[in-house]
């Protein structure tokens, strides 16, 4: 039997990974351009902003990463992301800095389709899609307003449009709704 190096390793991981530098993909492996929906080759010195909905969740979500890489280790969060096709899916995203101070220069990034159990059911937002991405995390409006930098009753004016765009009647169904229940 053949060793198995890392590279072999990479490429046959079941979550699709990749090693970035300054937000750009330098490698990564089939399983991600699976998800993504093209080729792997499409995907080398891209910026990772190929694989949002828009440019401002790109920017927003960059900017919000060092400083909870810097003082935790590694960035983790469930987005909503876009694949090649246009496609809008619910994803789980961990990050880990080669130099922990220095978040976007070097790193290694995972990337899980949680397509399967929650389906994006409806048009959303940017901000829409940001403050959902929040809400399946448990956080109060309050810890939502600080994440994103917005206050807490614009996080409140938000839940109740999706609330709406869900067709629900208070936080615990959308929140079942956000998650494929």
């Amino acid at each position: 039997m053949p060793a198995l190096d890392y590279q072999t390793a990479f490429q046959l991981a079941p979550i699709g990974l990749v090693l970035s530098r300054e937000r750009v993909i330098e490698d990564c492996n089939d399983e991600l351009a699976s998800i993504f929906g093209c080729p792997r080759e499409a995907l080398l010195g891209r910026s990772f902003q190929v694989l949002y909905p828009s440019t401002d969740e790109f920017e927003r979500i960059g900017a919000r990463i060092p400083p909870i890489m810097t003082a935790q280790g590694s960035y983790a969060d469930d987005r909503i992301m876009k694949r090649a096709n246009g496609e809008l899916f619910w994803c789980h995203v961990t990050g880990r800095a080669q130099q922990r101070a220095d978040a976007h220069a070097a790193g290694v990034w995972t990337f899980e389709d949680l397509s399967a159990t929650r389906r994006v059911a409806v048009e959303l937002t940017p901000r829409e899609r940001e403050i959902a991405a929040q809400l399946v995390t448990g956080k109060t409006s309050k810890q939502i307003g600080r994440v994103l930098d917005i206050s807490p009753r614009t996080v409140d004016v938000y839940r109740a449009r999706l609330m709406r765009k869900y067709d629900t009647g208070n936080a615990t169904e959308l929140l079942q709704r956000l998650l494929g229940h």
